[in-house]
């Protein structure tokens, strides 16, 4: 029997996000009663969590729903007796995200949130915390599922999958995100697209695009070569080559810019950090403006400008996965899970990144169709293996496991190379990092 009132905590409530999960919350009430919003977040981040509550607080009164928003330091109030979790955090805050992308150019390596050094050194930092959030919910809310958008979320969603028995599932805007770009090139709806969706986390291939039954998959390599607006908002709008997406047979995701372009992307970011600065600094400067209009008491609705972050279709992919959980729709999405057979070319405890079914049970993989060769299979695998050794180092504090995850990942240049940037990321972040000392 499903409750009448639900109660949603959501970890990280000071986000500049939050106003677009609020916004998602108030308009699918008639389908997920939401009655109690837990926005909880740490002494650091109070300042911004009661300027975000505060608009929540009007978006909802606005609404005249009985949605009851909470603001909270208290973690484990915030869980107990929660239905669903969301996790939304970013540990350090944005000065360590621009220490982890300022430390890889030093070393003319990618510099960037979630792919390469940079994303192995906020993971590092995150999944102990993630790992406790857990063990909170175990302890409070046994039967709560678990939402998990930190990044890195495919790395996160791993750590919670092998050392966690909590419900849990890990969701990104990016093949959401995908799903709005095939659209506005093709000039159909969103909602009649169905992608195969095939990868880990920040590493997909879309290898079907079906309308109406019809993979118009190459169609759309045709006009992705070359064309505008097929990335995300954090990502630099590089073209792609009309020879190379022939010869690759799939659409590739945004990040992928970062392995197949990674020459130009390098040289983007290095001319970028000297003046814009790094991705970090441009969000600090976002963020600034956002809270700014979260402050004026006569805001009562989501700002157009955080579309300008690159979490945008964030509230759409996190309420349409809680929406079908609480309703055991039996629909579609793309969602970080389990392996179980589905790449049979990785551990069937490897997080995943592919279509599934979602229903109250949870998230059940679709079997994929194409046959998944050496030209997407070899990059998968050998990604994989870092995510592995890194979610094994940030466990455990295993030194040997993070050396061996940076010099395995193809954006690291060398083992020399991954020594020297191992010890600027365990200097730089030693106060969030004790399962080291």
């Amino acid at each position: 029997m499903k409750k009448e009132a639900l109660k949603v905590a959501v970890i990280g409530g000071g986000s500049s996000y939050t106003p677009e999960l609020v916004e998602g919350i108030i308009r699918r009430y008639h389908e997920l009663p939401v009655r109690d919003l837990y926005l909880v977040d740490i002494k650091a981040g109070r300042e911004k969590l009661e300027i975000v509550g505060a608009l929540a607080k009007r978006m909802v009164e606005k609404s005249g729903l009985p949605i009851n928003v909470h603001l909270t330091l208290d973690r484990r109030r915030a869980i107990e007796g929660a239905d669903f979790v969301t996790t939304q955090l970013r540990v350090g805050l944005l000065e360590a995200r621009a220490r982890d992308e300022r430390i890889p150019l030093k070393y003319n390596c990618i510099g960037q949130e979630t792919t390469g050094a940079g994303g192995f050194a906020k993971a590092l930092r995150t999944v102990p915390v993630i790992l406790d959030i857990a063990k909170d919910i175990q302890e409070l809310a046994p039967d709560a599922w678990m939402m998990n958008f930190t990044n890195p979320a495919g790395i996160n969603t791993e750590a919670v999958l092998n050392h966690s028995k909590v419900k849990s599932i890990g969701l990104c805007n990016l093949p959401i995100g995908t799903q709005m770009q095939v659209a506005n090139l093709t000039g159909v709806s969103a909602a009649e697209i169905d992608m195969e969706w095939v990868g880990i986390n920040h590493l997909n291939w879309a290898t079907k695009i079906l309308v109406d039954g019809v993979d118009i998959l190459p169609e759309i390599l045709q006009k992705a070569a070359d064309a505008k607006g097929m990335t995300m908002k954090n990502i630099p709008d590089f073209g792609w080559d009309a020879d190379f997406l022939q010869s690759l047979g799939a659409l590739p995701c945004s990040y992928l810019r970062y392995y197949y372009m990674t020459d130009d992307m390098l040289a983007e970011e290095i001319q970028a950090s000297k003046t814009d600065g790094v991705r970090a600094e441009v969000v600090k400067r976002v963020e600034k403006e956002l809270f700014d209009l979260y402050r004026d008491p006569n805001l009562t609705v989501k700002p157009k400008q955080l579309e300008q972050r690159g979490g945008a279709y964030y509230s759409e992919a996190a309420m349409n996965l809680i929406s079908s959980i609480y309703n055991n729709k039996r629909d579609t999405q793309i969602v970080n899970v389990a392996n179980n057979g589905i790449l049979p070319f990785l551990p069937d405890t490897a997080s995943i990144e592919v279509k599934c079914v979602i229903d109250s049970q949870g998230a059940h993989p679709v079997q994929i169709d194409t046959p998944i060769d050496a030209r997407i299979r070899g990059l998968i695998q050998i990604v994989k293996a870092y995510e592995e050794l890194t979610v094994d180092a940030a466990v455990h504090g295993d030194y040997n496991a993070a050396l061996q995850a940076l010099t395995i990942h193809p954006l690291v240049t060398s083992a020399k190379v991954a020594k020297s940037l191992l010890a600027d990321i365990l200097k730089e972040n030693e106060a969030y990092l004790p399962q080291f000392k």
